[in-house]
């Protein structure tokens, strides 16, 4: 759709809705009352989101904060990023222009995927989008099913082979190409950037789609482009930010402490602390604290502010130390810090602060104190944990009316996760984390390609029967040579297993033989 015809569109709709202002009658105008306050309350909601969208474009709406490149030539300057692509951009070939990935010259030709987008609903400002798979791209993601299942990874090479890498499965191969793939199949009017475009994580079209975005900001991240990676977090938060289908909130406060982006984090702490509570998860409340502190060592301040500041994060650091005691130890270990024998035999501090916890508060503290103990390594801050540590201490003793608050709050409101911090854990793969997941999550059988998928998925096709030829249920079968190369190895295993049986194994290798030609002729 052209420019022009997207301005027509556009005049044609605020034509209708004046048309529709009009036609008011005394109903509708106390409707109308109504969907003011709401879209007042949504406002507000966008105004918030306006905030944490703020860093991903320049003055020209252009998204080059998606782009790691902007950042590693910030660090290193651009001839050291570029090199000699310089010399070699007059001979590239045209490509798309796209703001999430570049197109690289040593990628395969891109071909259509067989993906699309369409627009799902337009109300009160918020646009609710979806991907969508052609009939052809169906069949491939069949056919990768049956890869799946089939637990031989010569399948996949199969697949590799045949269908190039616009795929589903390409988010194991490369993140970059498939949200190339991705980005090119956008609507018209789906935008990065505007925070009011919606993906339900219910329909597992959408779900590759926050899967990749989410290994791309984990890959950016230990890349040591970290700007960028919130970046990314931002969009997937914009994505869907009432339901958080990835939880982004849990590694919102680490991006925002390893990029320096202190006041961002603070801002959005106070803005959300009002209808999220975000006081209530662990990573917030220290990270918060850890900001604040950093903010009062700035030189550029005035002593008052820097005192301001510093009392500031004090506060918020006793108060999550005594709201999530189980944190201290576990932090301390990991830094390689021999904690006082004052604070190590403290009931409070003990071993009791962890054994005590709630299931789904052992699962949080683990999952920060994992992430983010690595940012408590820098000069100084053992210093003032110790300090404050202490005045914890001197509060317990004296018996501090909060404290009592708190054990009431930890007792009452962690008692089991919801299930996007399952995923969140899943897909972060942090082991002081993965330790303290449920049984009814570790037992239940899961697929890396999606972690465990909503129970109310939103399901647009349907796979189809298949029949495999034995347990292992060949997906892969299009190569006869591979076949062969299989049949003869089992029958060969199958006589050193029992020579007196190989009569019958060959009986049984030819019976397979038979049921491959009659189901190739089927």
């Amino acid at each position: 759709m052209s420019s022009r015809a997207l301005r027509r569109l556009k005049g044609e709709q605020r034509a209708q809705a004046a048309l529709n202002t009009l036609k008011l009658t005394d109903e509708d105008e106390e409707e109308q009352m109504k969907s003011d306050k709401t879209a007042h309350k949504q406002k507000n909601t966008s105004n918030i989101f306006e905030l944490v969208m703020s860093g991903m474009c320049d003055q020209g709406r252009r998204c080059v904060n998606l782009n790691p490149e902007t950042e590693l030539k910030r660090y290193f300057g651009a001839r050291a990023v570029l090199g000699d692509q310089r010399s070699k951009q007059r001979q590239r070939q045209f490509h798309r222009c796209t703001w999430m990935t570049v197109f690289k010259e040593t990628w395969p030709r891109f071909s259509r995927p067989g993906i699309s987008m369409s627009l799902v609903e337009s109300k009160d400002g918020i646009q609710r989008f979806t991907f969508e798979h052609n009939r052809d791209y169906q069949q491939v993601q069949f056919k990768f099913l049956d890869a799946v299942e089939s637990m031989d990874p010569n399948n996949f090479v199969v697949i590799l082979l045949e269908y190039t890498v616009q795929h589903l499965f390409v988010l194991f191969v490369s993140a970059e190409r498939a949200l190339y793939s991705f980005e090119c199949a956008f609507h018209p009017v789906f935008s990065l950037t505007s925070g009011t475009c919606r993906l339900d994580y219910c329909r597992p079209e959408n779900r590759a789609f926050y899967l990749v975005l989410f290994k791309h900001m984990i890959f950016l991240e230990k890349r040591g482009c970290p700007r960028t990676a919130l970046e990314y977090c931002k969009l997937i938060l914009s994505l869907d930010p009432d339901n958080d289908p990835l939880c982004m909130l849990l590694i919102f406060d680490f991006l925002c402490l390893r990029c320096r982006e202190y006041t961002t984090l603070i801002r959005l702490y106070e803005e959300w602390e009002v209808h999220r509570n975000l006081s209530q998860l662990p990573n917030f409340s220290f990270s918060v604290a850890l900001s604040y502190y950093h903010l009062s060592q700035q030189e550029d301040i005035s002593p008052v502010e820097n005192q301001q500041l510093k009392q500031k994060s004090n506060v918020l650091l006793q108060n999550a130390l005594i709201m999530f005691p189980g944190a201290l130890m576990p932090l301390l270990d990991l830094c390689t810090v021999q904690p006082d024998a004052v604070v190590s035999s403290h009931a409070f501090f003990g071993p009791s602060s962890q054994i005590g916890q709630p299931p789904a508060l052992s699962e949080l503290v683990s999952l920060y104190v994992g992430r983010c103990h690595s940012l408590w390594k820098e000069a100084g801050l053992m210093l003032w944990l110790e300090e404050n540590v202490r005045k914890v201490l001197k509060r317990v003793d004296s018996h501090d009316p909060y404290l009592e608050d708190c054990q009431n709050k930890r007792k009452q409101r962690y008692q089991s996760a919801p299930r996007n911090i399952h995923r969140h854990v899943l897909m972060s793969e942090i082991k002081e984390a993965t330790a303290t997941l449920p049984l009814e999550v570790t037992t239940q059988p899961g697929m890396g390609f999606d972690p465990l998928p909503p129970l109310d998925s939103i399901v647009s096709y349907i796979r189809p029967e298949r029949y495999y030829l034995n347990a292992l249920k060949f997906s892969a079968l299009y190569d006869t040579g591979l076949l062969m190369v299989w049949l003869v190895e089992r029958g060969l295993r199958m006589r050193m297993q029992n020579r007196a049986q190989s009569t019958v194994n060959s009986h049984a290798i030819f019976d397979i033989k038979q049921r491959l030609t009659i189901v190739s002729q089927h």
